[in-house]
């Protein structure tokens, strides 16, 4: 099953229909607790449970419940997108015990669909909350943050305090799994998408340096006639960032560019094409005229997204106004 998705806007709803919650820069997960065990699933329907080894306490909570919610890495309470993306890719299962002491991820539960086998997702948003609410689900690995009432009030303190942004939630509305729905609206202070990489750039350096770090990335987003280019996202890729991305980037080169749209030419000067398989998250503040990001940063790869799984809906983040960034509450 695919969880319920926002719908991106640029203004909070207000009045008591709506509830509003903190967005959290982390990773969509569906917990599955039955039978005396836990499994753990991406948006995309990967099982992924191996990764997270310290969130196998909640099988101890109940025998059966199956929650929607997202795991973020803290640090110094905030989320940390580049902590995240450390335990993302890990598939061995040692490697994840030891970065579960290192690096440990907290589960951010905000909605219940299953309880001792009773399907909750017909239910109003808010009678699903209040029985969720109920479970007490708290600990150092796994929590359920509160919601909130005033959304402009949210939004604003989650702006300052550096917090992605808001979701706001219908309180009739039921929940409806893989859709996309306007019952639930997004606002992000700083617009993040899903893109795929098709090239990179070594980072200009002197001849001493050899020019073997990752400088920058040449993104874009699949569209009816192939691969739409976005631009050059440099920001973000120094230190382990960049060696890290270098490594995967390495064994998928190509002999030729993966965009179908025209990649100009001061980019794709000395650029290095690979095959478009990889996707990143990519933050920004909207779009140019040209249609290219806004001062982008490198935020991670995402391992629980294909190129396929990129749409026109999730594409709608990076086509806000240029004034999303400094959007108000009304």
């Amino acid at each position: 099953m695919r969880p319920m998705l926002a719908t991106p806007t640029v203004t909070v709803p207000g009045g008591d229909q709506w509830a509003h919650e903190v967005k959290w820069d982390g990773m969509r997960l569906l917990t599955d607790v039955s039978g005396g065990g836990l499994r753990l699933f991406s948006r995309t329907e990967r099982e992924v449970t191996v990764a997270f080894p310290e969130l196998r306490g909640l099988a101890e909570e109940f025998d059966d419940m199956l929650l929607d919610g997202e795991v973020v890495c803290l640090r110094d309470g905030l989320p940390s997108f580049a902590a995240l993306a450390e335990r993302m890719h890990v598939t061995d299962a040692r490697r994840a015990a030891r970065l579960a002491e290192t690096n440990p991820v907290t589960l951010m539960a905000f909605d219940l669909l299953r309880l001792y086998g009773v399907d909750l997702m017909a239910r109003p948003w808010l009678d699903r909350r209040r029985t969720l609410e109920r479970l007490e689900l708290e600990s150092p690995r796994w929590q359920t943050p509160p919601t909130f009432a005033e959304g402009a009030v949210l939004h604003a303190a989650t702006k300052a305090q550096g917090l992605e942004g808001v979701v706001s939630k219908r309180v009739d509305s039921a929940y409806l799994p893989g859709q996309r729905s306007s019952a639930w609206l997004k606002i992000a202070h700083r617009a993040t998408v899903s893109v795929v990489i098709g090239g990179w750039r070594a980072e200009v350096t002197d001849a001493a340096g050899g020019g073997n770090r990752l400088g920058a990335v040449l993104v874009g987003v699949p569209g009816p006639g192939g691969l739409r280019y976005l631009g050059r996202v440099g920001s973000g890729l120094a230190g382990r960032a960049g060696s890290r991305l270098l490594r995967d980037l390495s064994p998928i080169g190509a002999d030729d560019s993966p965009f179908a749209t025209d990649v100009p030419r001061e980019d794709a000067a000395g650029a290095r094409w690979v095959h478009p398989v990889l996707v990143a998250d990519v933050q920004s503040l909207g779009r140019s005229g040209q249609g290219r990001l806004r001062h982008p940063s490198y935020k991670g790869l995402r391992a629980d997204l294909a190129p396929d799984d990129l749409d026109d809906a999730q594409d709608a983040d990076a086509d806000d106004t240029d004034d999303t960034d400094d959007a108000g509450a009304s």
